[in-house]
């Protein structure tokens, strides 16, 4: 199937590892003209050798918007206007929701909410004359089905579902979809390194943890980055157009709601 792709512009951020590897490599695999965004020189250095297509790596810092307006006029310096933008970020630390100070709501509102605003609001012009446009955010299932001790996570990663969807609404007319992508537990290096510090937490072998958390999973395994790179990649395609203001779930099953 031909996703329609070739020489399209993509950005990635948080493309230095991870999730956002594997969607950089699904892009670039289908063609497309790949810019992965991080914050890390060295990480970034890591994708470009993992991808066997050429990307642009790009140094963004998500908490300086400054930084994300340079990065972006590089991309489209190096590369053409953007056509696919795909919002990621990491998550701010484990706690409670309760008793968290202002001043740190504050600080993970302006990286992991306001930063991808700020990035959409400008692409968006570039999309809409252009009649064709992708916005693909990705976030946690907390912003579902909250995640007990991410209580930051869980209150911020709403926000960016109702963004998404007013969004879409808006552009849609103008050949432009705006989606939200959840994964469920994904093979990358941090759920990986979760796992190692649950097992030496209780004296267990890793495989132990590991396995139990499986078995939370209907599909009975953690999903690959593959996997969640190449739903994005369809989402990011010409045959998604009739897709927007959608919410996709990725996670083998895993999330216990309707909605």
């Amino acid at each position: 199937m031909d996703l329609g792709l070739e020489g399209r512009v993509a950005v990635v951020f948080g493309g230095g590892g991870g999730i956002g590897r594997g969607i950089a490599a699904s892009l670039a695999a289908e063609g497309a003209r790949v810019a992965v965004a991080d914050i890390s020189a060295e990480a970034l250095a890591q994708t470009v050798a993992e991808i066997e297509q050429d990307v642009l790596p790009v140094r963004v810092d998500l908490s300086d918007h400054e930084s994300i307006t340079a990065g972006l006029e590089q991309v489209v310096a190096e590369l053409g206007t953007v056509s696919v933008l795909v919002n990621n970020t990491g998550g701010p630390p484990p706690g409670p929701a309760a008793g968290v100070a202002t001043t740190q709501w504050e600080r993970y509102f302006h990286i992991m909410v306001s930063s991808l605003m700020h990035a959409t609001d400008l692409v968006l012009p570039g999309m809409r004359a252009s009649g064709w446009g992708r916005i693909i955010t990705s976030t946690s299932y907390g912003a579902i089905v909250p995640i007990p001790n991410l209580g930051i996570s869980n209150a911020l990663r709403p926000a960016l579902l109702g963004w998404s969807k007013t969004v879409a609404g808006e552009v849609a007319a103008d050949g432009v979809t705006v989606n939200v992508v959840v994964p469920g537990r994904i093979a990358t290096a941090r759920a990986l390194e979760v796992d190692r510090k649950e097992a030496e937490r209780d004296g267990v072998p890793v495989e132990k943890v590991a396995a139990a958390s499986a078995a939370t999973i209907p599909v009975g395994r953690y999903g690959t980055v593959q996997e969640y790179g190449d739903v994005v990649a369809f989402l990011a395609s010409d045959r998604a157009g009739y897709v927007t203001g959608s919410v996709v779930r990725v996670d083998g099953g895993m999330i216990p709601s309707i909605f």
